[in-house]
C-alpha cells in the first residue's frame, strides 16, 4: 500500500499557496486602506462578482480564490489548508496536488455562478474543500475499502460548515469534484500496482 501514497518532500504546494494567499491579503490590503476588513470596491474588482463575471470579467472566477473578505476569513481558511494540504503533499504529486485544487476552486465559482447569478463571493474554501475530498475518498479506496463512510464523513463536514454568509454552492462544488478526482487517482494507482505486481510475477515465473 506505501507504494500507493507517493510522499512528497521534495515540494511544498501548501506553503507556496499559503503565502501567495497572505500577499494577495496584504497587497489588497494596502490598496484598500484596511488591514481588518476587505475594502469592497476590491472586492468588487478581484473577488467573484456573478453579474460582472456574466459580463465578461471572466479573470474573478480565478482570482476570487485568493481574495478574503477580513482577516479572520483569511486566518481559517489558511488554518484548514494548513491541515488538508499537509495531508495531500503525502498522497499526492504536485500536479495531482495543484490540478486538485485549482479545479476543485474553479468548480466551487462556476457552480456558484450558475445557481446564484447575483451572488458576490470570494475565499479558497472551495479549493480547500476540494483537497479534503481527494484525501479522505482516497484513502478508502486505496486500501479497497467502502467509500460510504468517506462519503459521509464528507458531506457531514459540508453541512457543519453551512450558515448565513457561507459560500455553501463553492463549497459543494469544491467538495463533489475533490471527491471525483481523489477516487479515480486512487483506481489509477490501484490498477497500476495491480498491474506491476502481474507483470514482475509472470517474468519471475
Amino acid at each position: 500500500m506505501n507504494a500507493m501514497f507517493k510522499g512528497s518532500k521534495r515540494f511544498v504546494p501548501t506553503y507556496i499557496i499559503i503565502a501567495l494567499n497572505i500577499a494577495v491579503y496584504a497587497y489588497t490590503s494596502v490598496i484598500g486602506g484596511d488591514f481588518i476588513d476587505t475594502n469592497p470596491e476590491v472586492i468588487w474588482q478581484y473577488g467573484q462578482v456573478n453579474l460582472l463575471v456574466l459580463n465578461g470579467w471572466y479573470w474573478q472566477l480565478f482570482t476570487a480564490m485568493f481574495i478574503h473578505v477580513d482577516i479572520i476569513h483569511l486566518l481559517g481558511n489558511m488554518f484548514f489548508l494548513l491541515i488538508f494540504g499537509f495531508r495531500a503533499e503525502d498522497m499526492f504529486n504536485i500536479k495531482e496536488y495543484l490540478f486538485i485544487y485549482f479545479a476543485s476552486g474553479l468548480a466551487g465559482n462556476l457552480l456558484t455562478l450558475v445557481f446564484g447569478p447575483e451572488m458576490v463571493s470570494a475565499g479558497a474554501s472551495g479549493a480547500i474543500f476540494g483537497l479534503f475530498g481527494a484525501c479522505t475518498i482516497y484513502i478508502r479506496r486505496a486500501i479497497g475499502q467502502s467509500i460510504i463512510s468517506a462519503l459521509m464523513y464528507s458531506f457531514f463536514l459540508l453541512l457543519m460548515s453551512a450558515g448565513p454568509g457561507v459560500n455553501n454552492l463553492a463549497h459543494f462544488g469544491g467538495l463533489v469534484v475533490g471527491l471525483l478526482i481523489g477516487y479515480g487517482s486512487a483506481m489509477k494507482r490501484k490498477l497500476k500496482a495491480t498491474y506491476e505486481y502481474k507483470y514482475s510475477y509472470s517474468i519471475q515465473s
